[in-house]
């Protein structure tokens, strides 16, 4: 690779395009030419150094917070939603927050939903193996990622499981407005976040006259507290929950198996050792196919970096799939669930699909556990998966994943 760019070396992507890949070969040679590419958007950071530099850069905030400014909409109840959420918050505002919401998303909590997350697990298993010996079609999706997705974050609400549909109808229109469609689906998107805003002030209610040991009861109560959050804030970081529990988790789980799709090898030692190759598994999946393709940065003051001159203003895209596998980072980048495990070998550095600085994922725990514990028991439950076909993606940008995930396999 190269060292410091000239700006005749710095590479062009068309992020914007309907064509446009991460894991493509404009990408791969844009990152072996420079540590940065233009783009229709500003900048986009394509190696591991930077990123990981960037990520906690004092001069960069989340980028996020105009984006719907950015494509024409300027009000309603989405607008009003989004200008305030933990995402694209700042500051105070956003640490006092995030401690007062850090509590419900622990390691500890995550590890109290595990046996509820394999049951739902099991169950959705389950009902693709009958459909399998009916010789009727299985979509991954609406088979498995939807519902596994959703119903575990109704486990970690102490929601009814039957709330599901509902949850996963909204939260995917919501996620319309991600898209640079936004303007043109926007009266959609309000409706959906508003029925989210209904759902979640009856929840609310419900957990005030009667708490349980769940997450929204721990948030209720911490709402009652001294050092409180708002009846808003606490409506606000719900909608967020739902939207983006279930959002993410659905994508991430399709790209897994994915992942795993093209190297059955990896999978079969999956199901050999679970106990052994879970965490590695997913830690391996999520570094090279992540749902996250990039984060998104502004910077707040003029600023040099690495010679590059960056306006106050300037989008940066942090191209985390990119430095999820730059060889500078990991010499061996394809997935491999022995890498760091033989004595003397260095282990994989941390990527950053969850992100990173004061923006790192809250929910990555709850994330890491539900997924740590579907991805084995698929593994002992399948083999021999493909995709036959029909498969449909969303687009290379913002979160990507499986719209539809035809597979066929061999029953263990």
């Amino acid at each position: 690779m190269t060292g410091e760019t000239t700006q005749a070396d710095v590479p062009y992507l068309d992020i914007a395009s309907p064509e446009f890949a991460m894991n493509s070969e404009a990408v791969r040679d844009a990152r072996e030419r420079s540590w940065y590419a233009k783009t229709n958007y500003g900048y986009g950071v394509l190696r591991y150094k930077e990123v990981t530099e960037l990520l906690k850069h004092p001069s960069l905030n989340q980028g996020s917070a105009k984006w719907p400014d950015h494509h024409g909409v300027h009000s309603g109840i989405f607008y009003e939603w989004w200008a305030k959420n933990l995402l694209v918050l700042e500051g105070e505002e956003h640490h006092r927050i995030r401690r007062l919401l850090n509590p419900a998303f622990s390691p500890s909590v995550a590890r109290k939903l595990e046996p509820e997350f394999a049951e739902i697990a099991n169950e959705l298993i389950d009902g693709m193996k009958q459909k399998h010996a009916r010789g009727e079609q299985v979509e991954f999706v609406a088979d498995f990622s939807e519902p596994f997705a959703t119903r575990a974050l109704c486990a970690m609400m102490g929601l009814d499981h039957d709330h599901w549909p509902f949850i996963a109808s909204r939260a995917n229109t919501v996620g319309y407005a991600l898209s640079v469609t936004i303007k043109e689906d926007i009266d959609r998107v309000d409706e959906a976040v508003q029925e989210l805003y209904d759902f979640v002030g009856r929840l609310i209610d419900e957990r005030r006259e009667q708490p349980g040991d769940d997450v929204v009861s721990r948030l209720v109560q911490f709402s009652q507290a001294d050092d409180k959050l708002s009846d808003a804030e606490l409506r606000n970081a719900l909608v967020l929950m739902l939207f983006g529990g279930m959002d993410t988790t659905r994508n991430q789980i399709g790209l897994l198996l994915q992942t795993f799709m093209r190297n059955p090898e990896q999978w079969e030692l999956l199901a050999q050792d679970p106990a052994k190759y879970a965490k590695p598994a997913l830690e391996e999946g999520l570094r090279v196919n992540p749902t996250t393709r990039w984060v998104t940065r502004e910077a707040n003051e003029d600023f040099e970096f690495h010679g590059l001159e960056i306006e106050k203003g300037t989008t940066v895209h942090l191209f985390t799939m990119s430095s999820g596998t730059d060889p500078e980072a990991y010499p061996d980048p394809d997935i491999d669930l022995n890498a760091g495990s033989e004595p003397g070998s260095e282990r994989r550095k941390q990527h950053h699909t969850f992100g990173g600085g004061v923006h790192h994922c809250l929910g990555h725990y709850i994330a890491r556990a539900d997924m740590s514990i579907a991805l084995p028991l698929l593994a002992q439950a399948f083999t021999d998966i493909s995709c036959p076909g029909g498969d449909e993606w969303l687009p290379d940008s913002g979160n990507h994943g499986p719209v539809r995930l035809p597979i066929e396999f061999t029953v263990r």
